[in-house]
């Protein structure tokens, strides 16, 4: 029985014997400053709320406010590298 050749691929022009150098990824400082501020800020927002110190007293818009900040904080710990 004869023996079937086979497909052959076709050869390629020049393929790359060296991968790029990857760059290190990393996020300026401010970013982790900024990113664990807001967080505290929301905690302490929230705290004053239930408090009473802010005008209105114990108003729902603070207490979204400091949810806010929390998490926008909690969002860019995605992207910190």
């Amino acid at each position: 029985m004869p023996v079937s050749k086979g497909r052959r691929k076709p050869k390629r022009a020049h393929a790359p014997t060296t991968t790029p150098p990857k760059e290190d990824k990393t996020s300026p400082k401010w970013y982790a400053a900024l990113m664990f501020s807001l967080m505290a800020i929301g905690v302490v927002v929230i705290i004053l709320n239930y408090i009473g110190i802010f005008p209105g007293g114990t108003d729902n818009n603070y207490l979204y406010m400091g949810l806010g900040g929390i998490a926008v904080g909690f969002l860019m710990t995605l992207w910190y590298h």
